[in-house]
This record gives structure tokens, C-alpha cells and sequence, in this order.
């Protein structure tokens, strides 16, 4: 399935603000300051689809991205540096924890990390909370373009090390939203949730 038309549908600030749960979503989450609008523009090859900022913690709700009107791209809140009051980020918190375990159509969290850096224990603490709570998801390192192929694998080593040490294995891959390295092998990796669930609904 294709990313041909992509268009803004709503921006939710909780649960039941969300659109009604009737096709797969593929929710982005990770630091506020990780790329994740660029890395949606990259994919659905729109430059201003989701709205990028230099200035952490823009995002201040669950935007929703319809894909080819059968599926959604949702950028979720960043978290860890989000320059807002602190009893706005932990609301922030609660939404996204309520969304992440209770909407029933998420197929799959989409996890950025910076390549440039190790993950930090916010990520850490972010991966055993999905893993525990039996959560599909994949881990993206964003920004790879600014690393040599040296330093990118080890930044993929030192990540799959951290899962490992938790029992977790899921996908890691190293994408740009600048040089599109691993945009195709994302969008494949979206495909491969979206026909499972398209199967279920069609029994």
C-alpha cells in the first residue's frame, strides 16, 4: 500500500477526542525534540504536512494524518523536554498512556531515538513500559545522515543491546528525514501491520 495522499484530519487533545477507531493508526512517539513531524513529512512525501518547530514540545496534541483514506499516521507529544509547566506535562502523560493502551485500532508505535545519542532512561523506561504492556513497536533512529557508518552502527548496537538486556527484540531502523535513508523500510514495516488488520476486519 502506497502513501500517495496524506492529508491534516484532527488534532486531539485526549482519548475521546480521537477520530472513531475504525481504521489501523501508527502512532510516533519519542522526545520532544527527536524529529518526529519531519520524519512523517518524509514519509508521506508532503514537506509541510505536520507542522516542524525549533522549539521542543510544539506538538501539544494527538495529530492525526489520514493515509490513502485507510489509515492513520498520529504524532503523538514529545516528552522529556517540552519547555511547558510540568502539571501540563504530566497531563500530557496520562493522555498519551490512556491512548496508548486502550485505542483499539493502534497497530504499531513507531519509537524515534536520535542517532547521535544514547538512548536516554526516559527511552529506556518507554521501551520496558510497551514491552510489559505486550505493545507492538518498532524503534527508529532519527537523524542518521549526521553519523559515518561507523558511528551509526554503533548506535544500532548500543540500542539493540539495551533491548536485549530487557528480553525485547522488535525492529531498529536507522532513518533520515534528510537523505530518506530508511524511509522505504518504514513504510514496508507499516504495510506488514496494516494487512493483518485488514484481514480481521474482513472475516
Amino acid at each position: 500500500m502506497g502513501f500517495e495522499h496524506a492529508e491534516f484530519v484532527t488534532g486531539a487533545p485526549s482519548l475521546d477526542d480521537c477520530p472513531p477507531p475504525t481504521i489501523p493508526e501508527f502512532c510516533f512517539a519519542g522526545r520532544s525534540n527527536v524529529g518526529k513531524s519531519s520524519l512523517i513529512n518524509k514519509v508521506t512525501n508532503k514537506r509541510k504536512l505536520a507542522r516542524t518547530s525549533n522549539t521542543p514540545g510544539k506538538t501539544q496534541q494527538m495529530n492525526y494524518y489520514k493515509i490513502n483514506k485507510m489509515f492513520y499516521l498520529v504524532d503523538l507529544p514529545g516528552f522529556g523536554f517540552a519547555k511547558v509547566p510540568k502539571k501540563e506535562r504530566e497531563r500530557w502523560g496520562r493522555d498519551i498512556q490512556h491512548y496508548l493502551k486502550n485505542r483499539e485500532s493502534l497497530q504499531l508505535i513507531v519509537h524515534l531515538v536520535d542517532a547521535r545519542h544514547d538512548p536516554t532512561s526516559l527511552d529506556e523506561d518507554f521501551f520496558f513500559w510497551m514491552a510489559s504492556n505486550q505493545m507492538p513497536f518498532s524503534v527508529v533512529l532519527t537523524k542518521s545522515d549526521k553519523l559515518s557508518g561507523n558511528q551509526l552502527a554503533r548506535s544500532v548496537r548500543k540500542v539493540r543491546g539495551v533491548l536485549s538486556g530487557m528480553n525485547i527484540e522488535v525492529p531498529v531502523l536507522p532513518c533520515s528525514a534528510e537523505s530518506g535513508k530508511g524511509i522505504g523500510e518504514l513504510r514496508s514495516l507499516i504495510n506488514d501491520f496494516i494487512q493483518p488488520a485488514e484481514d480481521q476486519v474482513s472475516v
